[in-house]
């Protein structure tokens, strides 16, 4: 038998290239980096904790009418803007942010195809070898029991 192991070439690949991760930014240029930045503090649960504070708050002051809003007739007005705003300035740069994601996750799918793939051709071969195993084996059983 002159069966020889020959690497898959999805083996070398994937050394030379490695595991694609988001977080290595030398592909990204500063604006993207920007938008990962905020979308991945903005998207967070502590900043809708701090926002729920900052708005609870504002409630609160305006309600018992202390500071800014001891003469406001209309105390929640402002607020409804700033949080409009701030809606409308966080949505592009979500929006951007979430594009970056999305590519990542696409690339981080295609090598899990791709290693699923040779994992497959490589399982294959394995069947072959067993296969030509057996086939030797029954061979010599039979020259053995042939004696």
């Amino acid at each position: 038998m002159t069966e020889s192991h020959i690497p898959h070439p999805r083996i070398a690949e994937r050394e030379k290239t490695g595991m694609h991760q988001i977080r290595r930014a030398e592909t990204l240029d500063l604006n993207n980096r920007i938008a990962l930045f905020i979308s991945s503090r903005f998207g967070t649960m502590w900043a809708f904790y701090a926002l729920l504070l900052w708005m609870l708050g504002w409630v609160v002051l305006a309600t018992a009418g202390i500071g800014l809003f001891r003469n406001d007739p209309y105390p929640f007005t402002f607020l409804l803007f700033l949080s409009n705003i701030v809606q409308l300035l966080a949505l592009p740069v979500l929006a951007v942010g979430q594009q970056i994601l999305s590519r990542a996750s696409d690339k981080q799918a295609e090598q899990t195809y791709k290693d699923a793939e040779a994992m497959l051709k490589l399982q294959d071969e394995v069947h072959r070898l067993l296969k030509v195993n057996n086939e030797l084996t029954e061979e010599i059983h039979k020259s053995v029991i042939n004696r």
